[in-house]
């Protein structure tokens, strides 16, 4: 990319986007970004400017994004409370591996310390990058125009190698409008694509973990969603059926392995299927790909529910080093990209089906026993909606290759339990952090990224009146998302636990009431109208899967206000710690296999 001797600091940023291939930047005007938006003018052909009515659904909708497309996108916000509202939807990002590259605008450089008007920092000058500090792979504070060229390439750079994540590029004012220096520019810009080679394991490493795994007799695997990042799908297919190794995957690597294939386990954790959690307690060895063992995906580390490690011998891969160990010390630690340790794995195969049947045996039948409780409910024709029914017409109704979003709460809980996620990057959600707003915002990302997709999403009432700006902005670029608003009139999650705590009776500030203390909703579908949407509102079982047919079939944005029971609960074959308050104990199957 050449750059005229007149060219700005906002001119080579869009410039730069543009060389980089990012087809859009979402954010929300305000004064501190006024010199990047006039870069941007020039480049409308060329890079998509998407307006949106809060600085976080812009950030949402750059994290799904990337989980769909793989590749990143920017996001621009002014100074002060204009990037203070983006923090929570970049630090979901960081959680979760996102990429994506957080432009926030700060006050010229000469009102630096004179307290100017939305200036961060009252005892250092414009220090809005320490607020990002703890949510970002890096912040870059360019406070001259020559610092542009190299911030940028090494923010392209550091953002999708190794474990993906956003980075923050904080410009002051004038810094937007100076010129960038003809050689400054010339030095940094012969780079390409910033994607650099991952790394295999180490050889030896790797021959041992193959012997380890040939020689067990009651093997799992654990997919996480580093297969997702690292596109190891089918060296994961290819190398259990070579092994006959059954696959659990984490709640966040949901997808990553066919929920229909014989091998399927289901997810490990709080919300995770008999099979999953018997199978990976009783394993004997389990090679880990691409996970942290975060809490809920783990029962939060208590021995015997989900795992058992020590006794059961770990081999970890992940290629980021700080992972391996954190909450588990394995027998075989792998820095490594989860694909090609796969290959490698896969090279050193051996044939020991036949050994391993009475194992899988064993998996069918807690796969039996689970399914025989868990079916009846799915066909409940009950009313209020019970959460089975309505997370088995979602998946009835949503096509193969069509992408469903989830937000946090309730619903998500029931997601993670119920829904079949067939294939990678259809199940999306916010997982390490845990942000509302995720499930609300993001589906225009994915839409994005995926135009010729259905995109549902389906989200809590909590959760989606707090972002709901984000269906007039799918009405304003013509994005056609379905909203399936999870409406069980309150944040019923934390009621359950405020209830399993601390005592029946003891629910305080949890669920939505009116005068009197009576139950209290919003009319959703009436909100969406209002926004030029369209907005249904469902309360029988026999209307969802139609309204949703429909709603996907019109190719509008649509929002489906589900009334669903508040009051039925996931069966729980793992547990979840808050300490020292005392942990669930699990009321399915755990202490029978």
């Amino acid at each position: 990319m050449s750059v005229r001797p007149t060219s700005t600091g906002a001119a080579y940023i869009a410039d730069f986007l543009v060389q980089q291939k990012v087809p859009y930047v979402f954010g929300l005007c305000g004064h501190g970004i006024l010199g990047l938006l006039d870069g941007l003018f020039d480049r409308q052909t060329e890079i998509k400017t998407v307006s949106v009515h809060h600085e976080a659904v812009a950030a949402f909708m750059a994290d799904a994004y990337f989980r769909i497309a793989g590749t990143p996108v920017a996001t621009y916000t002014s100074c002060g409370p204009g990037s203070a509202n983006i923090v929570v939807a970049v630090a979901a990002a960081f959680a979760d591996s996102s990429a994506m590259l957080s432009i926030t605008g700060n006050v010229p450089t000469s009102q630096w310390n004179r307290g100017p008007f939305q200036e961060t920092g009252r005892y250092f000058q414009g220090d809005f990058v320490n607020v990002l500090r703890p949510y970002v792979k890096r912040s870059f504070q360019p406070t001259r125009a020559e610092m542009l060229p190299l911030a940028l390439r090494q923010a392209f750079a550091l953002m999708t190698n190794g474990r993906p994540g956003p980075v923050h590029l904080d410009v002051p004012l004038n810094v937007f409008v100076e010129p960038v220096d003809e050689k400054s520019a010339e030095r940094e810009d012969h780079w390409p694509e910033a994607r650099w080679s991952a790394p295999a394991g180490d050889p030896r490493t790797i021959a041992e973990a193959a012997r380890l795994l040939a020689d067990a007799e009651r093997p799992v695997i654990v997919a996480g969603h580093g297969v997702e990042l690292s596109r190891a799908e089918a060296a994961l297919l290819a190398y259990a059926e070579a092994m006959s190794i059954p696959v659990a995957t984490t709640p966040f690597g949901k997808g990553v392995f066919d929920a229909r294939h014989p091998l399927s386990l289901g997810v490990t954790g709080r919300n995770g299927p008999y099979m999953a959690n018997a199978a990976c307690r009783n394993a004997d060895v389990i090679l880990a790909l691409g996970t942290r063992f975060d809490d809920r995906a783990t029962s939060a580390w208590l021995p015997g529910l989900t795992y058992r490690i020590p006794p059961t011998r770990l081999i970890h891969v992940d290629i980021d080093p700080n992972e391996i160990g954190r909450n588990f010390q394995p027998a075989i630690g792998i820095i490594a990209d989860a694909r090609l340790a796969l290959e490698q794995l896969l090279a050193l195969r051996s044939d020991h089906g036949r050994r391993r049947e009475g194992w899988l045996e064993r998996v069918e039948g807690w796969r039996r026993k689970w399914n025989e409780a868990t079916r009846p409910p799915r066909l409940s024709d009950a009313v209020p909606i019970r959460p089975e029914r309505v997370v088995a017409d979602v998946r009835r109704v949503v096509p193969e290759d069509g992408i469903v979003l989830v937000d946090v709460g309730a619903h998500h809980n029931w997601m993670v339990a119920e829904y079949e996620a067939w294939k990678t990057r259809t199940l999306v959600q916010t997982w390490g952090y845990a942000s509302m707003g995720f499930g609300v915002a993001g589906p225009l990302g994915a839409k994005l990224a995926a135009p010729d997709r259905p995109v549902v999403t389906v989200c809590g009432d909590g959760g989606f009146v707090m972002n709901a700006s984000a269906v007039l902005t799918a009405v304003e670029y013509d994005i056609p998302v379905v909203w399936v608003v999870w409406n069980n009139g309150g944040f019923s999650v934390i009621r359950d636990q405020q209830l399993g705590y601390f005592g029946q009776g003891r629910e305080l500030a949890t669920m939505f009431r009116g005068k009197g203390g009576k139950p209290f909703s919003a009319d959703y579908a009436t909100m969406a109208r209002s926004m030029g949407a369209d907005g249904w509102l469902v309360e029988k079982p026999a209307d969802l899967g139609g309204q949703l047919e429909a709603a996907i079939a019109s190719n509008r944005p649509t929002v489906l206000d589900v009334r669903v029971d508040p009051d039925v609960r996931p069966l729980a074959t793992g547990s979840w710690d808050l300490p020292p308050l005392p942990p669930p104990v699990p009321n399915f199957g755990w202490e029978q296999d």
